[in-house]
């Protein structure tokens, strides 16, 4: 179909769990998005994407002009902006095919301003998708369901879905206070699991290959018995390219990974209930050099992410230019210590966008 147009259509785990056992013939938007909805025509194919875990799940084919319905069929929402759909392929969770595997043939990811700047393409739905863009995600997922592949995914990042509210700026979210951590937990526990992971990281990015830094106060430390600057690529002092305050708030990020002059990918490990003093520093960071396109990731256990989500998305952070959202990315401790044992014995082959696929976008979909 020559004049056929292809639309983003987004799903958390649980809103396609309910789409395709109510028959999988309607899809529904937000009622703020009925102008766009009504774009859509009969023939169009609407891209199925989860957001949780970063995958595209299937393609619809529309068969009927947008029309208004406010019957339930997902509990989360209404999602009354509607079109009448026929599908023409759709996987599980675990079948999925992950963007990341797409990231060398899709436009978005080429010349981005910032490294995690593609995530802005999956804000909202429906959205426009170029023809080629299209194409590639369409066969990607004919492939994918004539040759399965079995990839496993974290529950909780399927059925994650954060409260937000609607500002001058964009979607927010305003976290509630959060519950203070007992006296034992920050002395006993907390401070032990952060040395662990910044040890984890340190050790493998010098086993990529990569030089590696850790925060200026950190140096002396040690992780059972093995110092942090007995590394054998682990840096004194880092390439001077910014300014003096630049520079003073980098040195005391919690793990860098380097190439040459080159910052590679940057850490921040928060394993305290705040969650609030490496956001701060990348959040400095960004307002001093808001050109910069270093790779930013947040590092936290497992049970502190809905908190990382909700705090990254605060007012504060989602006026900077670019927002903190689009510049950083959530990396769970589980994740992390899963893929290196996964990959222990090529551990020396792999290269930093191996990240991109352990991690999960912070930013929120748009109302």
């Amino acid at each position: 179909m020559a004049d056929r147009n292809y639309w983003l259509d987004l799903f958390t785990g649980t809103s396609w769990d309910e789409f395709i056992p109510a028959g999988g013939t309607t899809s529904g938007f937000r009622q703020s998005r009925w102008k766009s909805v009504q774009k859509i025509k009969k023939g169009d194919y609407l891209l199925c994407y989860l957001t949780g875990i970063s995958r595209f799940v299937g393609v619809l084919e529309v068969t009927g002009k947008a029309f208004q319905d406010n019957s339930r069929i997902w509990q989360d929402d209404i999602f009354p902006s509607r079109l009448k759909v026929k599908p023409l392929i759709a996987l599980d969770h675990e079948t999925a095919v992950p963007v990341q595997e797409l990231r060398d043939h899709l436009s978005m990811f080429q010349n981005l301003p910032s490294p995690h700047a593609w995530t802005g393409h999956f804000r909202g739905s429906p959205g426009k998708w170029n023809a080629s863009d299209g194409e590639i995600v369409v066969n990607a997922l004919r492939v994918a369901k004539n040759n399965p592949e079995v990839r496993p995914v974290d529950k909780k990042k399927l059925a994650y879905r954060p409260r937000t509210l609607k500002t001058k700026i964009g979607s927010v979210t305003v976290p509630e206070t959060a519950d203070q951590p007992s006296d034992e937990e920050v002395l006993l526990k907390r401070p032990t699991e952060h040395t662990e992971i910044q040890w984890v990281l340190l050790k493998l990015g010098s086993d990529m290959g990569f030089d590696v830094w850790v925060a200026r106060n950190d140096r002396g430390r040690d992780f059972k018995g093995k110092n942090f600057s007995d590394l054998p690529k682990m840096k004194t002092e880092l390439p001077l390219q910014f300014d003096a305050a630049t520079n003073k708030t980098i040195e005391l990020i919690d793990v860098l990974w380097l190439q040459g002059n080159a910052i590679t990918a940057a850490f921040e490990i928060e394993s305290t209930t705040s969650i609030y003093s490496g956001l701060l520093r990348m959040s400095d960071l960004i307002a001093m050099q808001p050109n910069l396109k270093i790779p930013l990731y947040l590092v936290a256990p497992d049970d502190k992410r809905e908190r990382v989500m909700a705090e990254v998305n605060r007012p504060t952070f989602t006026r900077l230019s670019p927002p903190l959202y689009q510049m950083c990315r959530y990396i769970s401790f589980s994740a992390l210590k899963d893929q290196i044992k996964q990959h222990s014995s090529i551990i020396r082959f792999l290269k930093p966008e191996f990240l991109e696929e352990i991690s999960e976008s912070c930013e929120l979909e748009e109302d």
